[in-house]
């Protein structure tokens, strides 16, 4: 008689196998393969966000498969990863310190600016690329830009270091969205979860109605909040014609470096590329925009903070922001899946940010990956048919707990 298997020592013994050959591998591979048990240190985060980008570079060189595989890479690889793990890594415990944090994010921000160039370069016929793959190079270039330029920005314009924030800002700028810098801190954060955010998508709102809303109201609530402080801090100044230039322009804040750094950099992709680099630029751009306008769509869709008695609103927590567990796309994004405890740590670093408790009451998380449910956004029938319920299903936990 034949003896049966038993399933479970076999499974039990899978991580012990795993962790004896992990064990070999460098310290950001081994955590990088023991994601569900090891908390991410930066080079793991270092390994996955620059994963990609030697294969951006041929890409944006000769055009051809590194531009496919690029795509593949970034549209694809890091689902199937999410899917195949599915499982988040551990958080850190609180009070950890990642020193190295700052300088991935400097890094990246390097990596930016000279794949931006190279991109403009490659998409208006100044390198070897030709043919269909220049779509695949526009497309991947844009997600880069969109998932982790962005993310990065983010985290930057979030440090209380002055040159941090600078470089953050400027690399909203050069994607033609300065305006983020101010609207994201000064409108996102305090209003965000109620009508007055222009970037918290309201229940059955579809993406692309929500896109000019969020765009136009980001920039021009961006604005107001800007005049509203600057009147704060600026002291009335003379009755000459110098004085009263000055304070007007000092009650705009920082959007005139938004608007002519915007234009500095046209100009400049112009000169050097002429016309059609120009083109290159407003598409890069463009769709740059459109995945970190996906990003804010995505993680509040539907979640309304109450009004209480006084007229204010009830304060920000778990229950305002949908997370996302996976951990490959957690890593490329720098932890931006993990936006609740974002809304409750705004300067905490990204490496330190915590999913907490998934299963507790009320607690909106994503089935799938922050980037798999941006692209399922871009089809609102669909989206609504898988979001809709969810958001019905928290609503309705709310109630009966009000009750």
């Amino acid at each position: 008689m034949t003896q049966e298997p038993d399933l479970q020592k076999i499974r039990d013994a899978i991580p012990e196998e795993r962790s004896r050959w992990s064990d070999r591998l460098p310290g950001p591979l081994a955590t990088l393969f023991g994601l569900t048990n090891d908390i991410p240190e930066v080079d793991t985060f270092a390994i996955v966000t620059f994963a990609p980008v030697p294969l951006l570079i041929l890409a944006g060189i000769f055009g051809g498969w590194p531009a496919w595989l690029a795509l593949i890479w970034i549209a694809l690889f890091i689902f199937a990863l999410d899917e195949i793990i599915a499982r988040a890594a551990p958080d850190a415990p609180e009070g950890s310190e990642f020193p190295a944090a700052d300088t991935l994010s400097i890094a990246l921000a390097g990596a930016h600016f000279a794949l931006l160039i190279l991109g403009v370069a490659a998409l208006s016929g100044h390198t070897l690329l030709q043919g269909p793959s220049w779509v695949a190079v526009l497309l991947a270039y844009g997600l880069f830009f969109g998932q982790v330029s962005n993310s990065n920005a983010h985290e930057l314009i979030h440090r209380r270091d002055k040159r941090l924030f600078l470089l953050g800002k400027w690399v909203y700028i050069s994607l033609l969205y300065g305006h983020h810098s101010s609207a994201h801190r000064h409108v996102h954060h305090r209003f965000v979860a109620t009508p007055d955010d222009p970037n918290s998508a309201q229940p059955g709102e579809g993406f692309w109605s929500f896109v000019p809303r969020a765009w136009i109201g980001g920039f021009v609530a961006g604005l107001e909040m800007e005049r509203n402080l600057a009147q704060r801090r600026t002291l009335p100044g003379g009755g000459d014609r110098v004085a009263q230039l000055r304070a007007r322009i000092a009650a705009l804040g920082p959007y005139p470096s938004y608007v002519l750094g915007g234009l500095w950099f046209v100009l400049l992709f112009g000169l050097i590329f002429g016309l059609r680099g120009v083109l290159a630029y407003l598409l890069l751009c463009a769709y740059a925009q459109l995945q970190l306008l996906l990003s804010d769509y995505v993680q509040h869709y539907g979640l309304q903070r109450a009004r209480r008695g006084d007229g204010s609103y009830e304060p920000v927590d778990t229950r305002h922001s949908w997370d996302a567990p996976h951990p490959i796309s957690a890593l490329w994004m720098l932890n931006a899946p993990r936006h609740s405890d974002h809304h409750a740590h705004p300067g905490r670093e990204y490496p330190a940010l915590r999913l907490g408790d998934l299963d507790a009451p009320q607690r909106p998380v994503l089935p799938r990956s922050l980037p798999a449910m941006a692209a399922l956004a871009l089809i609102p029938p669909l989206w609504r048919r898988v979001m809709d319920k969810r958001v019905a299903a928290l609503q309705g936990t709310k109630s009966r707990a009000r009750g």
